[in-house]
């Protein structure tokens, strides 16, 4: 079974910063793509920045030169290091990791989220 957890969500204020990380444990073969998610509330989930394996970036617009994804393969970990905040990037942030578990397919592995809030 594979878990993702994330971690270092909380209160920051406008124009100040936070690292989120996201960590998977369990027993699997690889993992691929990893990606950060957003849900603010009572709005849909957005994609916010996704990394491959060889470290292939890409960023939504309205997070490009704010944010910054990375991996760490050896840690089976991905962060999302968050500059220039804005209250508009209050959501619970989600993370998502492609998940080779044995010879097999690759499935896509969610965890629970991490709450940011930004205020003014």
């Amino acid at each position: 079974q594979v878990q993702v957890v994330e971690s270092g969500g909380g209160l920051a204020q406008f124009g100040g910063s936070l690292r989120l990380s996201c960590a998977a444990s369990g027993s699997f073969y690889r993992i691929y793509e990893m990606k950060w998610y957003r849900q603010a509330s009572g709005k849909k989930r957005e994609m916010v920045a996704s990394i491959t394996r060889d470290d292939n970036t890409n960023y939504a617009d309205f997070v490009r030169g704010r944010f910054t994804i990375s991996r760490d393969n050896a840690k089976n970990t991905v962060y999302l290091q968050m500059n220039s905040l804005k209250p508009e990037d209050t959501a619970v942030y989600h993370c998502s990791m492609a998940v080779k578990v044995d010879l097999g397919n690759i499935r896509d592995y969610w965890g629970q989220g991490t709450q940011v809030f930004v205020f003014s």
